[in-house]
């Protein structure tokens, strides 16, 4: 099937890859979503859902995994940053700082991507790190049924206790893997219903 003839609506189509499997045509290029033939593949109103689909899917592969991990190592830097009781040496220090903010810029990048999904529009707050991952993560709650205020506020606190104590209580190097685990599955539960809230339809045969 030849989609630069003349233009094809998007949907579901047989893979332009040759492999034996559905492929979803967003109506002006083709996207990562894949459906094996056999599946009952969902209804085409997914595609509307695709941007945001993607834009968690992102966020769960590298925005949380960024975000904590860069926080994680800025935090334990900065505790045993030159001139305190336990210091690392000083190139070790700006090095491991400098991997820190990037990965921490990568996230928020994710964050700020998935919030703009999230609310349809650019937000200010969508480009603050920190501030856009406690919003997105309170939409994402908000959208499954949850209460933002108690579980988003558990997880500042975890964070929180984190950044001030590390360096007296190492046991809570914990808090960021809890926290960054929670949001991925709350995430995840969200693609999930994003995929299985169409009505399924078959795809046409070709």
């Amino acid at each position: 099937m030849s989609l630069n003839a003349i233009p094809v609506p998007s949907g579901w189509y047989p893979d332009p890859s040759g492999a034996r499997q559905w492929r979803v045509w967003t109506g002006t290029q083709w996207s990562e979503l894949t459906r094996p033939y056999g599946e009952v593949a969902p209804a085409p109103s997914i595609v509307s859902d695709l941007s945001l689909i993607q834009a968690l899917h992102r966020l769960v592969r590298y925005g949380i995994a960024g975000d904590f991990a860069g926080i994680s190592i800025l935090v334990s830097v900065l505790a045993h940053w030159p001139g305190t009781a336990h210091p690392v040496s000083e190139w070790f220090a700006v090095a491991a700082s400098n991997v820190a903010v990037a990965l921490i810029l990568v996230g928020s990048a994710c964050f700020a991507f998935a919030a703009r999904e999230l609310e349809g529009h650019w937000t200010p707050w969508a480009f603050i790190p920190g501030v856009n991952l406690i919003a997105v993560n309170t939409v994402v709650t908000r959208r499954l049924g949850g209460q933002p205020l108690r579980r988003v506020g558990a997880e500042v606190v975890l964070m929180v206790l984190f950044v001030a104590q590390f360096h007296a209580e190492v046991w809570l190097c914990v808090a960021p893997v809890i926290v960054a685990v929670g949001e991925s599955r709350w995430i995840a539960t969200l693609i999930e219903h994003l995929l299985s809230s169409s009505k399924p339809s078959t795809p046409a045969t070709f």
